[in-house]
């Protein structure tokens, strides 16, 4: 913000015309204000950051110049022509407002009219500080706002291991070792808990999806966007959708209500601006012509805005929303940024279960957790083999509800990793995590779960009880699979740990490859193709003039799942040579009874048509 100080003996205003369509309503008259400290001042588009701050840093500036001059008479007067680059005239207004609050606890404050084109008098006194200009931003007040981010960083953690007979056994980091339980057995949480209790979140070196994603032509860096925002080429395309597709249609099935909800929200709304308070670093903002806007990180924001709104009974609990949200935005730091591990934008499943009462919650949180280990698996994780339970809980929950979370470690069948706090910090008491341990033993959490007990009050979403009463419920957050992106990084990574690498076969761009022996053969094989695709089932065609050799091995690099050589024998006969990338053998069966194997497989999946056209020769080359 710029701004003019002019100890003035006079000022007399005259509005003339509006200028903007939000100006003050007034009459023309003219105003005149005697003995006075005239402020000129300008927002500026870095002011829309922090209008708080900016404010308190004027009434600051303001009645530090007041004092030298010796006045108690403020007139803050809108001069958008001092700057080059002015705020939106929402949050120039708003500034203005409140150092206007401010001052006047000390000071009698007026202000010129807002959004006028205005003609004004003004006699200058004329001595050595009666014309003073300042600059300033919005700095100073961003401390107070991360004080929540500081406090998060200083909140001291004890780590345990909960093990399915109930013992929790406390562990701890020492010369790289981690001590206090037998991992013996356990490898895999042992690099989880290293993990989590080190913080290490950046990668270090490149996670090897990032050779894969790009070797399959599934997923791109887009330079012209912001890093974290990547392209999906067509067959990443569509493995995304099924994913997607797959998800909500499980949600559906377990009782969720699928809403929209808008992708940015106004940054100055009241509800909303003690929950971003925790975000600030994070947060992407927009600039529009009436408001200043930020760009969602969850779904929250509009399921919550929309209970708040809504007529709710106890009959009506466990209520449940859910949310596909393409896009969720968080500004990750660059270091942070892995492939598709950490992202800026993803694609986030997210359902909120509203509940009566604890005791609701834990048994819909429990009923959640098999939702989430059924999608897990279908999606093509062993689980829990390649998941890893992590439990986050305040001392106060864990004393209380240790049947609760044992239930839960026993439904995992595994011991978990327990991160617990002396006391409540985040909005939530207890929250739990399925992370997945890639190559370089990082970790990322896949589907979470949490029992929210703050977001009710402050969005003020009430239930009406059994005795007509209004209450606050509590809420469950669950992301089922965990961002969609995610899942591809899991399956991705998976995929590179293993001896023959391979896709789910329901998620595999195309499943069945024919590959003629020679051109002669190209027209028989797409009659075979044809057969094969009305089963529901992506088939192509390798029609280019090359050895079949050279068609196979690009079949293998691409991790084709069953290739099929196609010559004089396949066409005279009745079996078909069916290859499996997965165990790397060769079988001869039937069309029917190869349809029949790969239905068994994928008859209970979403479905889509090849993304490109089934004869290679017919395919662009994607970089």
């Amino acid at each position: 913000m710029k701004i003019i100080a002019l100890h003035s003996d006079f000022i007399e205003i005259t509005p003339k015309k509006k200028a903007i369509k939000g100006a003050d309503k007034v009459d023309k008259k003219s105003l005149k204000f005697k003995e006075c400290l005239v402020v000129l001042s300008a927002a500026q588009t870095k002011d829309e950051s922090n209008p708080n701050s900016v404010a308190k840093n004027l009434s600051k500036h303001v009645e530090d110049i007041a004092g030298q001059v010796n006045t108690k008479n403020i007139v803050l007067y809108p001069y958008v022509h001092l700057v080059s680059d002015p705020s939106n005239p929402k949050v120039a207004k708003e500034i203005l407002n409140k150092a206007d609050k401010l001052l006047k606890k000390k000071f009698k404050v007026n202000q010129a009219p807002f959004g006028w084109y205005k003609q004004f008098n003004i006699k200058c006194k004329g001595h050595p500080l009666s014309e003073l200009s300042r600059e300033f931003g919005p700095e100073g007040e961003e401390k107070e706002e991360s004080k929540a981010l500081e406090a998060e960083k200083t909140l001291k953690s004890y780590w345990y291991v909960l093990d399915k007979k109930g013992k929790l056994s406390k562990i701890n980091i020492k010369n790289n070792k981690i001590e206090g339980f037998n991992f013996s057995k356990y490898k895999n949480l042992e690099k989880f808990a290293i993990h989590e209790i080190s913080k290490g979140r950046t990668p270090g070196k490149e996670p090897k999806h990032i050779e894969l994603m790009k070797k399959l032509n599934l997923i791109r860096y887009e330079g012209a966007s912001d890093p974290g925002n990547l392209s999906f080429l067509p067959n990443g395309r569509l493995v995304k959708a099924l994913l997607e597709e797959k998800v909500s249609k499980d949600m559906h099935e377990y009782g969720a209500m699928e809403v929209e909800t808008p992708l940015m929200y106004d940054l100055d709304h009241p509800t909303l601006k003690s929950y971003l308070n925790r975000f600030p670093a994070r947060q992407y903002t927009v600039k529009s012509p009436n408001n200043r806007l930020f760009l969602r990180f969850a779904a929250c924001f509009g399921q919550f805005l929309m209970a708040s709104d809504s007529i709710i009974s106890y009959k009506h609990l466990p209520l449940r929303l859910y949310e596909l949200t393409r896009y969720s935005f968080r500004a990750e730091q660059r270091g942070e940024l892995a492939g598709l591990r950490r992202l800026r934008a993803f694609t986030m499943p997210d359902c909120h279960a509203f509940c009566a009462d604890e005791k609701q919650a834990k048994e819909e949180l429990l009923r959640r957790l098999d939702v989430a280990m059924k999608e897990e698996s279908e999606i093509g994780l062993d689980v829990p083999g390649d998941l890893e339970l992590g439990i986050r809980v305040t001392k106060d929950f864990w004393k209380k509800n240790k049947d609760f979370l044992l239930k839960l470690v026993k439904k995992w069948n595994k011991p978990a990793i327990v991160e617990m706090w002396d006391k409540q910090f985040f909005y939530f008491i207890f929250k739990y995590e399925l992370n997945f341990v890639d190559s370089l033993d990082k970790a990322a959490a896949l589907t979470t779960d949490q029992i929210d007990v703050n977001n009710a009050k402050t969005y003020d979403i009430t239930y009406v009880d059994k005795n007509s009463k209004k209450k606050n419920p509590l809420i469950l957050h669950l992301s089922p699979s965990g961002a969609i992106e995610r899942v591809i990084y899991a399956l991705l990574e998976k995929a590179a740990m293993s001896k023959n690498p391979v896709l789910p076969l329901w998620l595999s761009p195309t499943q069945v490859r024919i590959c003629p022996v020679s051109d002669k053969f190209t027209k028989d094989a797409n009659k075979l193709a044809d057969k094969i695709e009305k089963e529901h089932i992506r088939v192509d065609v390798d029609d280019r003039i090359e050895s079949i050799g050279k068609k196979v091995s690009d079949a293998q690099k691409e991790f084709i799942p069953f290739v099929i050589v196609y010559g004089d024998k396949e066409k005279k006969g009745t079996k078909l040579p069916i290859r499996s990338r997965e165990t790397n053998k060769i079988n001869k069966m039937t069309l029917e009874q190869f349809v029949k194997r790969i239905k068994k497989e994928t008859s209970d999946k979403p479905f889509r048509g090849l993304a490109l056209p089934r004869n290679i020769s017919k395919r662009p080359t994607f970089s």
